[in-house]
């Protein structure tokens, strides 16, 4: 199997829509930090509908896996790092329609970008939520028998109290259910590490806010966009940041640093 170089820094972003982030702080983000990987959720677009010439420029690989639904979900990977291979969705065609998962093979390990279905509005969505997560999980298992598998992305869940300003006034709200923290607890009790937390157990540490009643300046926010990184690969990892004053989304992103 050829072999592709190991990427240093990489970050994870639910830019909530590619088009409207681009001059919001996404092409800021690319310029100031160079990722060798940048992994966004909720692209909104297909890959024809963006101007992607000035990545390639900077050496930047480009991928997109778009919803079937125009102007829906979907995600996208940008690797300075020539990937050895990357493919879409988790083989569950049911699934696989809304552009959710990317694979992305760099030989000592698989970057998985996910984008987590949202349980929505009176929880209307958290019976096939459920559903995800098991065949998620069972998609990562059967990765995982290959090699290590690093997860990034928005998973819509916060996992504990912690990791939501307001968890007595969120107890069934979507992202904060028991059964979604329960599908969370399930794949870390599977060789999964929350990266950020190996770091930083403090509260007031979030990565999502509601643009209403002026969230994000008041801090009123959630824990919801991770890097999960299997605990057998846990020593190539040497820090991860929640970036939470880039702006240009109602999320911020996140990032990972491996070993150089």
């Amino acid at each position: 199997m050829p072999s592709a170089s190991i990427p240093r820094e990489l970050i994870s972003w639910n830019v909530n829509g590619v088009r409207a982030a681009m001059d919001k702080g996404l092409r800021d983000l690319v310029h100031d930090r160079m990722p060798d990987v940048l992994c966004l959720q909720e692209t909104k677009a297909r890959a024809e509908q963006v101007d992607t010439s000035w990545l390639k420029a900077l050496g930047y690989h480009v991928h997109f896996h778009s919803a079937e639904k125009a102007g829906y979900s979907g995600t996208a990977v940008w690797s300075r790092v020539t990937p050895i291979d990357i493919e879409t969705g988790i083989g569950v065609k049911k699934h696989d329609a809304e552009g959710r998962v990317m694979t992305v093979n760099f030989g000592e390990f698989d970057l998985v970008n996910v984008y987590t279905p949202n349980s929505q509005n009176e929880l209307k969505r958290l019976a096939y939520r459920q559903l995800w997560d098991k065949a998620f999980l069972s998609f990562l298992r059967k990765r995982s028998r290959q090699r290590p598998v690093i997860v990034c992305g928005d998973l819509n869940c916060a996992h504990q109290e912690i990791d939501l300003a307001r968890p007595k006034a969120n107890r069934r709200s979507a992202g904060f259910t028991d059964e979604e923290r329960e599908g969370l607890s399930r794949l870390l009790d599977a060789g999964w590490l929350d990266s950020f937390r190996q770091f930083d157990d403090q509260p007031d540490r979030y990565t999502w806010w509601s643009y209403r009643g002026g969230a994000r300046q008041r801090n009123i926010g959630w824990r919801i966009d991770y890097f999960l990184v299997a605990s057998s690969f846990w020593d190539a990892v040497e820090s991860a940041e929640i970036l939470a004053n880039v702006m240009g989304s109602d999320h911020c992103p996140v990032s990972l640093i491996l070993n150089g």
